[in-house]
């Protein structure tokens, strides 16, 4: 069903129409403990996080099972060790690719075949929003009418 759209160029589209802002976002900045990011995974039930900057540029994302598997390498569970290691420490399973404010809708397209989510960066690398799949499956759904 989607194949078509690998290949075509959408004319007039704009990541604007499909950005959610970074107002809207939740997202960890670099220094963050280990401890706050699990607190935060678990109130704001999310499963993948970007991570900024203190500064606001994208960094990467971490996800639960980043953490988890963390926990699991300690072998214990020892929450005072846990609130001294900030997430940039940890070893990341997996990456989401950004992608820069200007591009096409095929490049976007391709991303959220495989992330749930493209973080969205202006030309200085600053974290400006997500593109989510949901949204990019509403907008080709729309287009198809």
């Amino acid at each position: 069903m989607f194949g078509k759209y690998i290949a075509m160029k959408r004319d007039g589209f704009s990541i604007f129409q499909l950005l959610t802002p970074k107002s809207n976002v939740h997202f960890f900045v670099e220094g963050l403990s280990l401890t706050e990011a699990l607190e935060k995974f678990e109130y704001h039930k999310y499963s993948v996080v970007p991570v900024l900057s203190k500064d606001g540029e994208y960094i990467d994302t971490i996800s639960e099972g980043d953490l988890l598997r963390f926990i699991k390498s300690q072998q214990r569970y020892d929450e005072d060790l846990f609130s001294e290691i900030n997430i940039e420490d940890i070893n990341r399973y997996r990456s989401y690719k950004s992608i820069d404010i200007n591009a096409s809708f095929n490049d976007v397209f391709e991303l959220v075949l495989s992330q749930n989510f493209v973080p969205v960066v202006d030309d200085r690398n600053m974290f400006i929003g997500i593109i989510r799949r949901k949204d990019i499956l509403y907008y080709v759904d729309d287009k198809e009418d």
